[in-house]
């Protein structure tokens, strides 16, 4: 059997490595979960798998007969992918969801090794940069230059009341101080203490500066700020 090498193919290959690589560095710099190597396995055999089923249907198809589509194989690297992207995505015990961006990451990779096996390079090379642009360079602008909502920081806040406190008039002075409160929650602990739990929303506020505050705060016992 004569063994036949494309470089066109080869160059693919190696493309979609690099871009792999470029995907999987950013999120390294980060400590996410999306590594290099896993990026770059991910990316360079979308790309494959690509080749393989564009390769395999001009070379097996018969007019007529066998009547193959060239982006078959690809298509399941689209729906398989997502069984990786569910994995990165995992839910707190303070319900927050974290690793969305991870996960879209993954996905980013298998369609740019996609992109790449199909022969759009150059669009695969704009579509990394956007990418790269989409979750590094637009979020340092928008933390510096961005409208105040986008700014605004998620704090889960745990009060420890004493029982003797009114707690409407404790909502009231908390709100008096500036603060958003949202998914307010209260319960009654035992007879000399009150539990209220709530979200509150701060500008350019660290979680200590907000501890300290509602601290000192009267009636208030023991403070707990949490940074969602």
């Amino acid at each position: 059997m004569e063994l036949i090498v494309d470089t066109e193919i080869l160059l693919k290959l190696g493309i979609s490595a690099v871009f792999g690589l470029i995907i999987g560095l950013e999120r390294e710099v980060r400590n996410k979960p999306l590594g290099l190597k896993t990026s770059l396995v991910i990316c360079l055999s979308a790309c494959l798998l690509t080749i393989v089923s564009i390769e395999s249907a001009n070379k097996f198809a018969v007019a007529g007969l066998h009547v193959m589509d060239p982006m078959r194989l690809a298509a399941q690297v689209v729906s398989g992918i997502g069984f990786l992207g569910a994995g990165a995505i995992i839910r707190k015990h303070n319900d927050v969801i974290v690793g969305l961006t991870t996960a879209a990451m993954i996905w980013g990779a298998a369609g740019l090794g996609i992109a790449v096996g199909a022969g759009f390079i150059v669009e695969a090379f704009f579509g990394l940069v956007l990418i790269l642009v989409s979750v590094v360079v637009l979020p340092f602008f928008i933390k510096k230059m961005g409208p105040r909502p986008l700014l605004m920081k998620d704090l889960r806040v745990r009060l420890i009341v004493s029982h003797d406190a009114n707690m409407t008039e404790v909502i009231k002075a908390i709100i008096a101080r500036g603060y958003r409160m949202q998914s307010v929650h209260i319960k009654e602990l035992n007879q000399q203490h009150q539990e209220l739990n709530f979200i509150i929303y701060v500008d350019r506020k660290y979680a200590s500066e907000v501890y300290d505050e509602l601290k000192a705060m009267t009636y208030i016992e023991i403070a707990e700020v949490e940074t969602l």
